[in-house]
């Protein structure tokens, strides 16, 4: 447990928020398993919304965004929704430690990972991948109600900086790579034996899982896509074309991602996402007018793709017609920073609303993404860095 932890009792948690509604307050001292049961009987945040800061996590209503707890926690914070309607997976130092966002419970239940990456959810597991040391650890998120879950684990041959995900069949898809180069994904089947492998895949990073649970993995010349028991190259449409970062829904086949095409550029600012079509295999760019961020990119109910640009509009893509069809104005424009962990403005999604964070203001926004209007916003007192929340 990390000393600078300051976590108040969970009894003293209850009544400062019973008498605090709509005020930020502090929790001190570790919550434990013990303690679970007078967390769920005191006052719950309603589908909480979580918000790092420089020193700390806010917890915030997620329909009227009243600030409804806090969590001080040193070092730069990194979340995650764990895959049920309560729970978010914080990377610290020493793992995957749980929130009991519902309750503004930071708890005991850690999952030990060297240098915590990526967390998948799909088809009822979430899967964890530790980059500094190949370890894929699996769980049942609906078991973290009640203790630390049972859970499966795969090592890869080497660390590097990967990703797994777990299908409905057992099937683990995982990257391979080393720490100094990655190079494809392989497949393995639910008893852990290789099915199939591609290694065409320079630079991969990142995954999303699309409609008929196709799974698309990015490279530096474009994409692979792993589908009906076979994996399949999607070449990019230009010689030098990163995709990096994607987000994908069970509503459209078509993964959204980010594009990238100057090779030696200390930090390109990209106008152009790509849409790889799983059915056909191939990646249509779409140039939104303006630069966004890495995290800039999600989906709506309707598999609608949606990217936060820098002019401060969330930018709505239509992935079947492979175009803009509307703009929402949310904040300023703004400019993203040289280093990825300096704050920039965010974007959530969660059924139908849609969750913007701004640190030049302050602010956070739920947007309506039917009308496209802003139905709460709230200003925090600190500037707001990474932003997520639980699953529905």
């Amino acid at each position: 447990m990390e000393k600078h932890m300051r976590l108040r009792s969970r009894a003293a948690q209850s009544a400062a928020l019973s008498a605090l509604l709509g005020s930020v307050f502090a929790l001190s001292g570790c919550g434990t398993d013990d303690s679970t049961s007078d967390a769920q009987s005191g006052p719950a945040i309603a589908e909480p919304i979580a918000v790092t800061y420089d020193g700390g996590i806010y917890l915030l209503d997620g329909k009227s965004l009243t600030a409804a707890g806090e969590v001080p926690l040193d070092g730069f914070l990194r979340l995650n929704p764990a895959g049920d309607d309560r729970h978010i997976l914080v990377s610290t130092k020493d793992g995957f430690q749980v929130l009991d966002a519902a309750h503004g419970e930071l708890t005991d239940t850690v999952f030990p990972a060297a240098k915590p990456g990526h967390v998948v959810r799909h088809a009822g597991r979430t899967v964890l991948f530790a980059d500094g040391s190949g370890e894929v650890t699996a769980f049942d998120p609906k078991q973290l109600d009640h203790e630390k879950p049972e859970t499966s684990s795969y090592k890869a041959a080497a660390p590097h900086h990967g990703v797994a995900v777990e299908l409905s069949n057992g099937e683990l898809v995982l990257t391979l790579g080393t720490e100094e180069k990655r190079t494809g994904i392989a497949v393995l089947d639910k008893d852990r034996k290789e099915i199939t492998r591609n290694e065409d895949c320079a630079g991969v990073h990142g995954e999303s899982t699309v409609q008929g649970e196709a799974v698309v993995i990015g490279c530096e010349t474009g994409a692979l896509v792993y589908r009906d028991g076979a994996i399949t190259k999607v070449h990019s449409p230009t010689p030098y074309g990163r995709i990096g970062n994607q987000s994908g829904s069970e509503a459209s086949p078509i993964a959204l991602g980010d594009y990238k095409q100057d090779k030696d550029a200390e930090l390109e600012r990209p106008h152009q996402v790509s849409l790889i079509d799983t059915r056909e295999g191939k990646i249509r760019l779409v140039d939104i007018g303006t630069s966004y961020t890495f995290r800039s990119l999600a989906r709506g109910p309707q598999g609608e793709a949606l990217v936060l640009g820098t002019d401060g509009r969330i930018h709505v893509i239509d992935p079947e017609a492979g175009a803009v069809v509307r703009t929402i104005p949310v904040t300023d424009a703004w400019e993203e920073p040289l280093r990825w962990q300096e704050a920039r403005p965010a974007i959530f999604t969660r059924g139908s609303d849609v969750y913007v964070s701004d640190t030049a203001s302050k602010k956070v926004y739920r947007i309506d993404l039917a009308t496209g209007t802003v139905a709460a916003q709230t200003t925090l007192a600190a500037a707001p860095n990474e932003l997520s929340g639980v699953a529905e």
